[in-house]
């Protein structure tokens, strides 16, 4: 019977072995083709992180060199030719522009490079037009009409809004600009009040506050600056 038991379990592994290479030959090529796809996948992922290192080293040299000259309008010419594959990156570059084109006294150009940040597409994050924004509006302020920076202040200063202490800030500073104390002082107030004004702004809050004639008021705890 053992000898019987042992001849029946041969055939039944042959049969098994037979029923497996019937198999792999029939469907093998899938399980090549989907071997294949993973080492594809995965080579075409470290090609593109490999493409983004050298984009963003690229960019980083790029813009190295164009804030090397010691000369600040050779800054700005080599700022105003640089072009980066990434938005993000454009932004930043359009960022330094700006920044030596006011070094410059370029004011009107500044706020031009700086609105361009605002209005550009759907790449950029709602953050760089925010503070491009904000920077727009202190670059060309002495040209720009105080009835149309308060409006664009406005904008930035609505609730939720990431820079709404720096834009209620400089909302204050056009209240007293337009000869208008009292309601300096009153929105300064609002402003050391606030739990998220940061230490620095609190400060200089306070000081315009006395310089102005008033007391501070009693505020919350403030955020330490980052």
């Amino acid at each position: 019977m053992s000898n019987t038991d042992s001849f029946i379990e041969e055939v039944t592994e042959e049969v098994r072995r037979d029923r497996l290479f019937g198999l792999i030959r029939r469907y093998g090529w899938i399980a090549v083709l989907a071997v294949i796809a993973i080492v594809g996948a995965a080579a075409f992922n470290e090609i593109q992180k490999g493409k983004a290192r050298t984009a963003a080293e690229n960019t980083g040299d790029a813009l190295i060199a164009a804030v090397s000259p010691s000369d600040a309008e050779a800054r700005v010419a080599a700022l105003s030719e640089l072009t980066t594959e990434s938005p993000n990156a454009q932004v930043v570059a359009d960022m330094l522009l700006a920044t030596h084109q006011i070094e410059v006294d370029a004011n009107a150009d500044a706020a031009a490079t700086l609105n361009e940040i605002t209005t550009s597409g759907l790449d950029t994050p709602e953050i760089y037009r925010q503070i491009a924004a904000f920077k727009a509006v202190l670059a060309n302020a002495k040209e720009t009409p105080i009835a149309d920076r308060r409006l664009a202040l406005e904008a930035l200063a609505g609730p939720g809004m990431p820079l709404a202490l720096p834009a209620q800030e400089q909302l204050a500073l056009l209240s007293l600009e337009e000869g208008d104390v009292d309601g300096a002082i009153a929105q300064l107030q609002a402003l050391i009040q606030d739990a998220s004004v940061t230490a620095g702004l609190r400060n200089r809050a306070s000081q315009l506050i006395v310089a102005l004639g008033g007391t501070p008021a009693d505020s919350v705890p403030v955020l330490a600056d980052q």
